[in-house]
């Protein structure tokens, strides 16, 4: 052989290899991609069906109640993952967290407004049920565009408000249909709305408080749920769900507090399953993966509960999800322009931290 053919014959065999190693990264990554999609979505549809379990009960009418204890669990794994961080130091990632009251009171007004809206999304989840949820609280989008506006004096671009003009018509259609089917409940149409309210207004304030617990999330997790189970003391006892709580009888069931732990477990397991969604993939990815989980949890729900919905009532699902979607697009692709030096107008619209989830999730 000569000299020029071992040559060539071993630069095929390293491009081999290389391209070898390169399908066989490619395919972990995509692997560990889906097992985090597939993750994420679990959590997601069990927390929002175990939370409708939990306050669907008709023996125990104390929404109230249910959240606080949700907020009260998520304080017990804040201290063990911190813990188990000191123990396992390579193993488990947790910053460490030492209550300061400065601190706490710096992010009052943000565990004000996080209060409403767990409360406000409960009670919504509790009055419309799992299929009519998506469609309930829809308009998250919407109130983040018009807070930006009022709050922030942001202005907003004529495509991402056709987007919100797509999603607050698919609202009112979903509203119109179930009204047509017998089972609208009003109630949960107003609690939905107050949800949204309280989602956008927490992406605002999140935004103005970060700097109090240096950026850390889960900093901020740790304060707003001490803050909330504070707070929700005196919401209790004036809404009366103390009696409520004293004569129910399962109070010393073990497989009730089992249940109503799971659900803190699950609500604090989102926070982290999404974060993880957001750092393997991106937020516009995770956009799109929360619309889909979306899709298939309204799909889900229609089964289980073996209901029959009109071409109109799922026009509208897909209405607010398509223009959920779409805001979500509109907003990367003029992020990127500003980012490239685009237009100095389209430098004033930022993604706030409540648009990166979708109002499905």
């Amino acid at each position: 052989l000569k000299r020029s053919s071992i040559l060539r014959m071993a630069l095929s065999g390293a491009e081999t290899i290389n391209q070898d190693e390169h399908e066989e990264s490619f395919i972990l990554r995509a692997v560990r991609i889906a097992a985090v999609v597939a993750l994420y979505w679990f959590v997601s549809i069990t927390m929002v069906f175990l939370n409708n379990y939990l306050l669907d009960n008709r023996e125990l009418d104390a929404p109230l109640f249910v959240t606080f204890y949700q907020c009260v669990v998520t304080v017990g794994l804040c201290w063990l993952m911190q813990l188990l961080a000191k123990m396992c130091p390579g193993v488990v990632d947790f910053p460490s967290v030492k209550f300061d009251l400065k601190t706490s009171r710096e992010v009052l007004p943000l565990s004000v407004v996080f209060i409403g809206m767990i409360t406000f999304n409960n009670l919504c989840l509790k009055f419309v049920g799992v299929a009519f949820y998506t469609v309930g609280r829809s308009l998250s989008t919407v109130f983040n565009v018009l807070f930006s506006f009022i709050i922030l004096k942001q202005t907003t671009s004529m495509h991402a408000l056709i987007c919100c003009g797509i999603i607050m018509g698919g609202f009112w259609l979903g509203v119109d249909q179930e009204g047509l089917a017998g089972s609208l409940s009003w109630s949960g149409v107003f609690f939905g709305v107050l949800a949204s309210a309280s989602v956008s207004l927490n992406a605002i304030y999140t935004k103005k408080v970060m700097p109090a617990v240096d950026g850390s999330i889960w900093k901020l997790c740790f304060y707003n749920n001490i803050n909330a189970c504070i707070l929700f003391l005196p919401l209790i006892l004036v809404f009366g769900e103390v009696g409520r709580v004293a004569s129910f009888s399962r109070l010393t069931d073990l497989s009730f507090w089992g249940m109503m732990t799971l659900g803190g477990v699950f609500g604090f397991a989102i926070g982290y399953v999404t974060g993880l969604q957001i750092k393997f993939t991106s937020p516009l990815t995770h956009n799109v993966s929360g619309t889909a989980k979306a899709c298939a949890q309204t799909v889900i729900a229609v089964v289980y509960n073996s209901s029959s919905k009109s071409l109109l009532w799922w026009t509208s699902n897909m209405m607010v999800l398509g223009g959920s979607s779409a805001y979500t697009w509109v907003k990367s692709r003029e992020m990127q322009k500003t980012a490239h030096g685009g237009p100095q107008d389209s430098a004033k619209e930022k993604l706030l931290p409540g648009e990166k989830e979708n109002p499905g999730v």
